[in-house]
């Protein structure tokens, strides 16, 4: 099989070729039709997280090179081990990358992906920028019919994780409307999710003028610049006090602060993003604001069937998407890096 794998943390993907992997036991073997390019690949790229003032969360363990990342993975099945039941060949699935031991607490609630032992497609073990992905078992594979393949696979990673954000954020708009912070792919997802789950009045904010308007082309309420001096004090006003929660799909030492500022009484912040850095936060103004700050990391298993269920009811709007070559994943990544990407850019092998 042909792939585009990470040879060295912070240098380009490069062309290579391994041996198709023969399913066994359980796997599932997909010929890859297409997968997203997510901004978590530009920080395993990296082979670091930031963590502010110097700091960097290093992530370049336990991962052989080349390795292939991709996690945003949909494709036809091309073989099954003999114990995989219940899957068609030639059928087109999803797959849900997120996968843990199986054996801890949180797996056994149904949280695989908050396992402590993961074994996630493209981050612990090779995932979808390829021709061939293995996935180990058919419960991962989601039925995805009728949804276009190249939104498919986004929303493995990007919806999934946009809708577990919304999710949380639905018990605090009582106090106020929904401000979304950073308008990439996951943030423009997040959008259509919260269109879908609620009537509150969605408003938007990033530093990029397409974006904002991407956004309001796709039902946002109200779009303000992030970087405006103004842009909280317009919020504010626009939303009689401060929202009742506002997510961060950026997470980083500016987009934080900005998105806990706009935040009221008893409302919430909550954070998406990886970009990094740090934040601090006085103590005394967690009581006195009765101010919630939580982290939302994708979703569990049964979140991503929840979340197909609206899309295949048509109740979700489908983001930007561009398709590129399978050769143009490493200059998709600097195009991400660079937020150049104005919603999903989609590889195809």
């Amino acid at each position: 099989m042909h792939r585009q794998s990470l040879v060295d943390y912070g240098k380009p993907l490069k062309a290579t070729q391994a041996q198709t992997p023969e399913p066994q036991g359980s796997e599932v073997l997909l010929r890859v039709s297409h997968c997203g390019v997510c901004h978590s690949d530009v920080h395993l790229q990296d082979g670091y997280f930031d963590l502010g003032g110097g700091q960097k969360l290093d992530v370049r363990g336990n991962r052989p090179l080349p390795f292939t990342l991709g996690h945003e993975i949909a494709g036809t099945v091309e073989a099954v081990g003999p114990d995989a039941k219940g899957v068609v060949h030639g059928k087109f699935y999803a797959a849900y990358p997120w996968i843990g031991c199986g054996k801890c607490g949180l797996c056994a609630r149904g949280d695989e992906h908050l396992c402590n032992a993961p074994r996630v497609l493209g981050v612990t073990v090779d995932g979808g920028y390829a021709s061939h992905v293995s996935v180990p078992h058919p419960r991962y594979l989601l039925d995805v019919e009728g949804i276009a393949p190249e939104i498919a696979c986004a929303l493995m990673c990007s919806g999934l994780t946009g809708y577990g954000a919304i999710k949380k954020a639905l018990p605090y708009l009582r106090v106020g409307p929904l401000l979304i912070v950073g308008l990439g792919g996951v943030g423009m997802m997040g959008l259509q999710f919260a269109r879908a789950l609620t009537d509150k009045p969605v408003f938007v904010a990033d530093i990029d003028r397409a974006k904002r308007e991407a956004a309001l082309k796709l039902g946002a309420a109200e779009a303000f610049d992030a970087g405006d001096p103004a842009a909280r004090k317009a919020i504010a006003k626009a939303s009689g006090g401060g929202v009742g929660a506002a997510i961060d799909f950026a997470g980083s030492d500016k987009s934080l602060p900005f998105a806990h500022a706009a935040v009221a009484k008893g409302g919430a912040a909550i954070v998406v993003g990886l970009i990094g850095g740090s934040f601090t936060l006085p103590v005394p103004m967690l009581p006195l604001r009765a101010l919630t700050i939580m982290g939302s990391y994708v979703g569990s298993p049964a979140e991503a069937r929840e979340m197909l269920d609206l899309v295949k009811a048509g109740k979700v709007a489908p983001i930007p998407v561009e398709v590129r070559p399978l050769a143009n994943t490493s200059a998709s990544l600097d195009d991400l890096r660079a937020g150049k990407i104005v919603g999903r850019v989609v590889v195809a092998p």
